[in-house]
């Protein structure tokens, strides 16, 4: 069966992007007109023949009839402004999502929060330095890790969920987690986001559970588990694969459609897997959802940087936002969030100029 992708491209910003839309010379990414594009990747998939080309959207009409029904199809979608389903975020400016891992074990940060005192100073101050999502998790997921008894998880992450609402009553709380019995309680207490990293694959009910709560979710992939996903990760077509992974999920397993999507970086990705899914970003835009990264501290920067590797990643993480951010991307996940909120002003003031 042959199938056909399209990835918006040849982005322009701020009043050249406005410029251009007015004179119907782009389109708006995501119905924001401060990121218009002009041209699409149209990309052929033939079994394991994969073919591209690079045309102004306007010439769509010298396609043939099946190539046109579908790219125009996901023209709508790209072109379409994505709904604020999620509390005090607003898709149309890049949103922070601050990492709090109560964790002994995760690979950047393990141990240092874990205290009650010091979990709601980390909040505090990544609130205060411009986070607008709290992403809370009991279980490290890094490389190599080993699945957390339920118990054990749930002790680790409830003295704050059960009091973040009462002190953060703006700000968006989501879940970092695979086990539905967290998800449920979770929810009980005031979370607006369900982010569980095995793309609801580790527990099968899962997603039933949630059916009868109106959650948004975080739909993110992931080769293997934790403790397996590094050992020799592979794919017919990174790109490609993970975009017919959230198709297949987005129109079977979710029914409400608050869904924010997460291609997993390092998650079941070797370092050309996660430059090519970073590089092409832009394709998953034409499914219709807000799209949300996590790159922050993860080891394929340390794979290009070699011997100007640093503890904090920061100026690795730094400049991948930064480029994800030209793209569209709407939701960086990060441990470091007042430089990188630091750095998006900028970078956008810059773009606008």
């Amino acid at each position: 069966m042959i199938k056909y992708y399209t990835r918006a491209c040849n982005f322009k910003y701020g009043s050249t992007a406005r410029r251009l839309i007015k004179r119907k010379l782009a389109l708006p990414l995501c119905g924001n007109k401060n990121i218009s594009f002009d041209e699409i990747e149209i990309i052929t998939r033939n079994k394991n023949n994969i073919s591209s080309k690079i045309i102004n959207y306007k010439k769509i009409n010298l396609l043939s009839t099946s190539q046109k029904k579908k790219i125009e199809q996901d023209l709508k979608k790209i072109i379409k402004k994505r709904k604020n389903f999620l509390k005090n975020v607003n898709f149309f400016t890049p949103s922070i999502m601050g990492i709090l891992n109560l964790t002994p074990d995760s690979f950047s940060d393990g141990g240092e929060f874990n205290k009650n005192a010091k979990s709601f100073q980390h909040i505090n101050n990544m609130i205060k330095f411009g986070a607008n999502i709290i992403d809370v998790g009991g279980e490290s997921t890094r490389p190599g890790s080993k699945t957390v008894n339920t118990i054990v998880e749930w002790k680790r992450v409830k003295n704050v969920i059960q009091k973040f609402k009462k002190k953060y009553k703006k700000t968006c709380l989501s879940i970092d987690t695979r086990k539905s019995i967290l998800m449920i309680k979770s929810i009980k207490y005031g979370v607006d986001l369900i982010n569980d990293v095995s793309g609801f694959k580790y527990d099968q009910t899962g997603l039933i559970k949630l059916r009868k709560y109106n959650i948004a979710k975080v739909l993110h992939h992931m080769q293997g588990t934790p403790n397996t996903m590094q050992k020799n990760p592979n794919y017919k077509n990174v790109l490609l694969d993970i975009y017919d992974f959230f198709e297949n999920n987005i129109d079977k397993n979710f029914d409400n459609k608050k869904i924010v999507l997460d291609p997993g970086i390092g998650f079941g990705k070797n370092l050309k897997h996660n430059l090519t899914l970073i590089s092409k970003i832009s394709l998953f835009h034409s499914l219709g959802f807000p799209i949300l990264i996590g790159t922050s501290r993860k080891r394929f920067i340390n794979q290009i940087s070699g011997e100007y590797d640093s503890k904090d990643r920061i100026g690795g993480t730094l400049a991948s936002v930064l480029f994800l951010l030209s793209q569209g991307v709407q939701i960086f996940r990060v441990h470091d969030v007042n430089e990188v909120k630091q750095g998006i002003l900028v970078f956008k003031k810059i773009l606008d100029n």
